[in-house]
């Protein structure tokens, strides 16, 4: 099941980007960050692991299978040191796409109500103040389409409009929403993505987001969708 759905989103991903412009007819150049540092760790998993663990085992993945597949690959934030978010897109200013790892909290008055189980999958976010957006949404719905096909599900509450959300829902069916304020999308002069790969203050989709099956298929999901992008 593992292999089908693997090799369902490579089809998916290459058959979008075919309609979409090639960013590069070479191998690309990829920044691949790792959300957050240890010392800033981001959200605090169900089971007390930090958000910065999750973040660097799966962006590593991400940019072992984009080598793989041919691509020039510069990490950031991988090697424990503090990096702000203004300034990591801006340390390979030549690449030609920036895509930022994380995973996923919630708003605390779900976690007082006891709604933590209400949320999971993925979402992924574009700003309009990138000065390359289009081609950002454009890479953004191919990494949807991918992650889709390889039986992810989007969780989009980021959409609903309380305080705090109210995220701009570019398409439902792919969990692509805009946040214009994400600092490491609108300094980046070249196209850039965050994805969030699952909500881990939920214990159940923290589990899952841990386990090496769920992390390669997501890993080979995101990065088959960017390398289709940027060849298409």
């Amino acid at each position: 099941m593992a292999i089908t759905a693997r090799r369902r989103a490579g089809r998916v991903a290459a058959a979008v980007c075919l309609a979409l412009p090639a960013l590069s007819a070479q191998a690309a150049y990829v920044v691949v960050d790792t959300g957050h540092t240890p010392a800033r760790p981001g959200a605090t998993g169900a089971s007390g692991r930090v958000e910065y663990q999750y973040n660097l085992v799966l962006s590593g993945a991400v940019a072992a299978r984009l080598t793989a597949l041919g691509e020039r690959v510069r990490r950031v934030a991988a090697d424990g040191a503090e990096v702000a978010l203004g300034q990591r897109a801006r340390l390979a200013p030549d690449a030609d796409f920036f895509i930022s790892i994380h995973h996923d909290s919630m708003q605390q008055k779900y976690i007082d109500a006891g709604r933590q189980r209400e949320f999971a999958g993925f979402s992924i976010f574009v700003s309009q103040r990138n000065p390359r957006y289009e081609e950002s949404l454009r890479c953004a719905k191919a990494i949807g389409e991918a992650l889709v096909a390889a039986g992810e599900k989007p969780s989009l509450y980021h959409a609903e409009p309380i305080a705090g959300e109210n995220r701009p829902l570019l398409d439902r069916r792919l969990g692509v929403h805009r946040f214009d304020g994400l600092a490491v999308l609108k300094t980046a002069t070249m196209p850039a993505v965050l994805v969030e790969a699952g909500v881990i203050v939920n214990p159940d989709d923290e589990a899952r987001v841990a386990r090496p099956d769920t992390i390669e298929r997501m890993a080979r999901a995101i990065a088959d969708g960017v390398h289709g992008c940027l060849r298409g």
